[in-house]
């Protein structure tokens, strides 16, 4: 996929505030710290496009990126540890909740994982709960280039035989690097191959 421009839209607290659901909506939410700001760059090729920071927690909002003005990408606010209080946590757990409960256009949520870790447990119950909410998902193992290939690969062995404890088919994954572009073409191609399935499929009455 060519991304030929990608614009900031909007950022709000709410679901059904975000902008009409017309078009497939792509979201990625990870960790605090997982480098999903970098990410998000690196695959729209901008890189002030999201925000970055080396403090937790920066991402409050749901902010909506409109690329090539076909599909949204969905910044969420981070999970798991921030130097935030608690009441603000509580009160982004509520948001994404509602967001990934009611946004029907939600095409796909990209689970970030920090691919210098083993399985970790806010991870792991992020996509339980993904799973019992009927949520598409899939992993995006980050930061690859900040360990070798062989170190890598053994944690998402990991993480896979952790979910294959209650998981029947396990998702599919994605690792990548932000630093060294590791990634970008597969992560693009699995959204470009959706929205030609979506695009092909006639709109029920």
């Amino acid at each position: 996929m060519l991304i030929r421009e990608a614009k900031f839209v909007t950022s709000n607290s709410r679901a059904d505030q975000c902008p009409p659901p017309t078009l497939p909506e792509y979201a990625f939410i990870g960790r605090s710290n997982v480098g999903k700001s970098s990410l998000i760059n690196m695959l729209t090729n901008q890189k002030g496009l999201a925000k970055t920071s080396s403090s937790p927690g920066k991402t409050q909002l749901i902010n909506h990126f409109l690329i090539n003005n076909e599909w949204y990408l969905v910044d969420l606010p981070g999970y798991g540890y921030a130097k935030v209080s608690k009441t603000a946590r509580a009160t982004w757990s509520k948001m994404i909740g509602f967001y990934m409960r009611q946004r029907e256009n939600l095409t796909c949520v990209f689970v970030l994982i920090d691919s210098r870790h083993p399985p970790l447990a806010p991870d792991i119950e992020f996509i339980e709960m993904l799973g019992k909410e009927g949520v598409p998902f899939v992993l995006v193992f980050t930061k690859a280039d900040k360990q070798s290939g062989s170190r890598t690969q053994q944690n998402v062995v990991d993480y896979t035989r952790k979910l294959s404890e209650t998981w029947d088919e396990l998702p599919r994954y994605f690792i990548t690097s932000a630093e060294d572009m590791t990634g970008r073409d597969e992560v693009l191609d699995f959204i470009n191959e959706i929205n030609k399935q979506l695009a092909q499929t006639p709109d029920t009455p």
